[in-house]
């Protein structure tokens, strides 16, 4: 166990170490510091985009549902693909394009003021819940680990998440969560292959997994399946695509690098989705009564199915490189959230309404650090109260969070981009209308009420639980997202106030951001600081080497060491000088 400690240490004084290095970069205004002046480049924003993505939740709540569903759970995960391979085509550059510095400053350009003092005060609080939704899953699965107390690991992994992004804005997050990109790829990975190794192959998976790999046990109906997969496609598509969580892409340093970043994000959650759940797939055959090792968290139980893996299968130091993954995982998607709610607030009210405009640059910037702080506490707190609840399986709260509250929210910010004509009022009264609507499903279209329509008449736990999800994605596809689509018949081009301004916004969407050819000192920064860091990350995964495990267990930290290097060491040599430039550097000195 003092390895694992060694190098969860290791992990956060590289985290500190990225704090240090990008604080300059943040520090010179307040675009750079929400969204680093949008000069980042695509492999950066791949990165984040990526991350955002993939939390705590992923290796406890989803792990957990692989383990006791088998193949059903990526059925989020395809969703994420399709609506990246939208985001290639149409969203990613234009996001870029939107020319602001944050989410809501998009809203004000296409639907004017007060839906932008309506959804700042809706996408803040619905923040702080789905923060707090991860970081409650990282402490259930760290006091798992060791022992420790929930609230304790919360209050430690949120100070720390808190300090990256107070003290180095969006140039720290992106760049922490490169690095922990990195750190998640070596874990899974390795996790991946040792899990193979052991269980035969992935023909033993599909073949020897309880109750059917592709169907699951307690699944009766498999049209169930099959329509929660094309709903959670529909659902991932906006819940990716949507101007909320347009921020990722307003950090790219051009059009051309947005669309990159999001074939960057397809490409490594093709790959990963499958990579992740083969150890709980494997968990499942090999230690069929894992579920049961923490019976202490309830109906979190099966949530710590990744610890057993690692502390059955695979060699010492290895829970504590997961856990480094499980805090990077949860970092990633805190940080961006903290960093983008300050943003929003200090533009979208502080700038605009408290001080009307009237603020120096340099006081917006520490509005912003006062607001992120703030945030980071409340999420603390939203975090202890999910842990009170213990009836719920992180996989079943993350899904209601979801689709209950950030659906409605979600819908407008997505079509929004697609359907350029309609009355200002549509936006926040489609979010009424929603909310509703979710009312609706968890006390009228009950799964059982749903079921009867179709005669049927008991419903096992798991169909109960897809089936909710189902109607309310399928609940809000038709009639919030219908009713939005139903206001463009009130619109009247010659009352809009704000006709000029949407034109103007739409006009910016179509037109391409282009960056200059090249190089620029910037770039350098970017490609020399973090091949540093990754250097730095390969020589502690090399030290990894020394802790007395199997030969095997030793060449395999090797191996993730060598793997990490070569990024490290790829990214210093491009961010050197070519022949030309040098040449050009020396002419003009």
């Amino acid at each position: 166990m003092e390895y694992d400690y060694l190098v969860i240490a290791g992990y956060f004084a590289l985290m500190v170490a990225i704090s240090v290095l990008f604080k300059k970069m943040a520090s010179n205004s307040t675009s750079d510091y929400f969204r680093g002046g949008g000069k980042m480049l695509w492999w950066m924003v791949g990165a984040t985009a990526f991350m955002t993505q993939f939390s705590a939740w992923t290796f406890t709540g989803a792990a957990g549902k692989a383990f006791n569903d088998g193949f059903a759970v990526l059925a989020v995960f395809m969703g994420n693909m399709v609506a990246y391979v939208f985001a290639i085509y149409y969203f990613a550059r234009r996001f870029r394009q939107m020319r602001v510095d944050t989410p809501t400053e998009g809203v004000r350009r296409r639907f004017g003021s007060v839906n932008e003092q309506f959804f700042t005060w809706v996408i803040i609080p619905l923040s702080v819940i789905n923060a707090g939704v991860w970081l409650n899953g990282l402490g259930v699965f760290a006091s798992a680990v060791f022992d420790a107390d929930i609230n304790t690991t919360i209050y430690v992994t949120g100070a720390a998440v808190l300090a990256i992004s107070l003290i180095s804005g969006a140039w720290g997050v992106v760049a922490s969560d490169f690095i922990q990109t990195l750190v998640v790829a070596v874990i899974s990975i390795a996790c991946a292959g040792v899990a193979l190794y052991f269980v035969g192959g992935p023909s033993e998976i599909v073949n020897e997994f309880p109750g059917g790999f592709i169907m699951g046990p307690d699944m009766n109906y498999p049209l169930l399946l099959v329509c929660t997969f094309l709903f959670f496609v529909v659902k991932q598509l906006q819940s990716i695509n949507n101007m909320q969580e347009s921020y990722r892409f307003l950090n790219a340093k051009d059009s051309k690098n947005a669309t990159k970043a999001a074939a960057m994000a397809l490409a490594m959650m093709f790959f990963g989705a499958i990579i992740w759940f083969i150890p709980p797939w494997a968990s499942a055959i090999m230690y069929p009564d894992a579920a049961a090792a923490y019976p202490n968290l309830g109906a979190k139980a099966s949530d710590a199915v990744y610890l057993v893996f690692a502390r059955e299968t695979m060699p010492l130091g290895t829970v504590g490189l997961l856990m480094a993954g499980l805090f990077a995982a949860t970092m990633s998607s805190m940080d961006s959230a903290l960093n983008r709610n300050s943003g929003i607030f200090v533009r979208s009210f502080y700038s605009t309404v408290v001080r009307k405009g009237k603020a120096s640059d340099k006081e917006l910037l520490r509005a912003g650090q006062a607001a992120c702080l703030i945030n980071g506490i409340l999420v603390i707190f939203m975090a202890q109260f999910f842990n009170s609840l213990k009836h719920l399986s992180l996989f079943d709260l993350m899904m209601q969070v979801a689709t209950l509250l950030q659906s409605p929210i979600l819908v407008p910010l997505f079509l929004g981009i697609i359907i350029r004509k309609t009355p200002k009022w549509a936006p926040w009264a489609t979010v009424v209308v929603g909310m509703a609507v979710s009312w609706a499903v968890v006390n009228i279209f009950t799964p059982q009420f749903v079921a009867g329509w179709f005669g049927i008449e008991e419903l096992t736990g798991r169909e109960a639980g897809e089936m909710r999800t189902m109607i309310t994605i399928a609940a809000h596809l038709v009639f919030t997202a219908g009713f939005f689509c139903l206001t463009t018949l009130f619109y009247d081009e010659a009352k809009d106030p704000y006709v000029e301004t949407t034109k103007e916004f739409f006009e910016d969407v179509d037109t391409e951001c282009v960056a200059e050819e090249g190089q620029d000192v910037v770039d350098r920064m970017q490609r020399a600081k973090l091949g540093t860091l990754v250097i730095y990350m390969a020589a502690g995964l090399t030290l990894m080497v020394l802790i007395p495990n199997p030969l095997w267990g030793r060449l395999l930290f090797l191996g993730c060491a060598a793997a990490v290097f070569a990024v490290g060491y790829g990214l210093k040599k491009s961010a050197q000088l070519t022949n030309e430039e040098q040449k050009a550097a020396t002419s003009i000195s």
